[in-house]
């Protein structure tokens, strides 16, 4: 996992491509239909909504999850893969809800009056999709390559 401030900023741009750009396109194909073409709309979408994840996810929502993460685990007792799990599902706790009232006024807006209903409506259905691809498809997806790029330097630490 990241030890260092760059490595952490590489992991956090990966994770973020993966994660948004598979919610993008869930909530495409869930609005417009399971086209070919849902995959270069999601793509479309991905670059604001990719810099908005990785803002607050990078500067706001990692270090929340880690904080109260570490209140529930203890890492000299507890197994690292509940460490990591329980980080995973705070910060889909918190980005879900927040990047699903985003992306409702940004593309789903459609007056004032049902920016509630739409953005609760869009949470809903994106909370358990987001978390079942972050735990069992993004973070070992993610880790596996991350562990590629940063070997060397992993070896390093822990030698």
């Amino acid at each position: 996992m990241p030890q260092t401030k760059f490595q952490d900023f590489i992991y956090t741009i990966i994770m973020v491509i993966v994660m948004v750009y598979a919610m993008v396109f869930y909530n495409v194909i869930n609005i417009e239909g399971p086209t070919n073409k849902a995959f270069l709309m999601a793509l479309k979408e991905l670059p604001i909504m990719g810099i908005i994840a990785f803002l607050l996810e990078f500067l706001v929502i990692g270090k929340i999850a880690h904080k109260i993460a570490f209140k529930i685990f203890d890492p000299k007792k507890d197994k690292p893969i509940f460490i990591t799990l329980a980080i995973s599902c705070i910060i889909v706790a918190f980005m879900c809800p927040i990047m699903s009232f985003i992306g409702s006024v940004l593309f789903n807006y459609n007056g004032i009056e049902n920016i509630v209903i739409n953005w609760l409506s869009l949470a809903i259905k994106n909370f358990p999709m987001a978390l079942f691809w972050q735990i069992f498809y993004a973070g070992p997806f993610v880790r596996f390559i991350f562990k590629k790029i940063f070997k060397k330097s992993s070896r390093e630490n822990f030698s």
